[in-house]
């Protein structure tokens, strides 16, 4: 199966300034994403790893790191209110004009630098070995949250349960396994890509990834427990 693994990475974030470049234990954030892509690749479990971005600092950052970085991305795809699926497909139309295919697209963001490599490993060979799935995600198993403990809040302050047996006393070992997407990898075949628009599937597959290594880099705080965990 021929992967194509996109880096997504554009120059302005809200939360942290030049957020996928910002030096993380002596590497720029990105890096730690593009080492695991290129690891794959030397693997061939992947075919071609490129950062998508509308940077030309990252893409001078990232090609020097040994990533591809064959276009800039279009601005009306790289605002804040642009959508995964739009550079995923920008850069499915780039390769096939060029008469490149790929079976799958591999999605790694930046922002999930805790994930292994292992996780990755098993992710493809999961994918690989399913005929059925059009899609794959990352989760972890959620301990205690469930809707039995969320809320909405009203406008005078009141709180409105999700789940009208929220005071019932049920018990958390009593409800069930939960498993939150936690971004760090999506695998997504082309041909569901091009026709639905999607990157999730109705039911894609799941790898279980542990809670430590499933914190999403969006806020200075996540930086900071992110760095404990890796600057040692």
């Amino acid at each position: 199966m021929k992967i194509l693994s996109i880096i997504p990475a554009r120059a302005n974030s809200k939360g942290i300034k030049d957020k996928n470049i910002i030096n993380l234990c002596g590497k720029p954030l990105i890096q730690y994403s593009i080492e695991q892509s290129l690891m794959l690749q030397s693997k061939n479990l992947i075919s071609k790893t490129i950062v998508s971005t509308d940077s030309k600092k990252i893409k001078e950052i990232s090609q020097n790191l040994g990533a591809e970085v064959p276009f800039l991305r279009p601005k009306r795809i790289s605002g804040d209110k642009s959508k995964s699926i739009d550079f995923i497909l920008h850069a499915i139309n780039f390769f096939e004009k060029q008469n490149i295919k790929f079976d799958s697209v591999l999605l790694l963001q930046p922002t999930s630098p805790l994930r292994t490599f292992r996780t990755l490993i098993d992710s493809i060979n999961l994918f690989n070995s399913s005929k059925a799935a059009n899609s794959l995600i990352s989760c972890y198993k959620e301990e205690y949250i469930n809707d039995l403990v969320m809320y909405k809040k009203s406008l005078n302050c009141y709180a409105k349960p999700i789940n009208k047996n929220h005071n019932k006393g049920i018990r958390r070992q009593d409800h069930g396994e939960i498993f939150i997407r936690n971004g760090a990898i999506y695998i997504t075949k082309v041909k569901y890509l091009v026709k639905r628009n999607h990157i999730i599937c109705d039911n894609p597959l799941l790898v279980e990834m542990k809670k430590s290594q499933s914190l999403n880099i969006d806020t200075p705080e996540d930086l900071k427990i992110v760095k404990k965990i890796l600057c040692k």
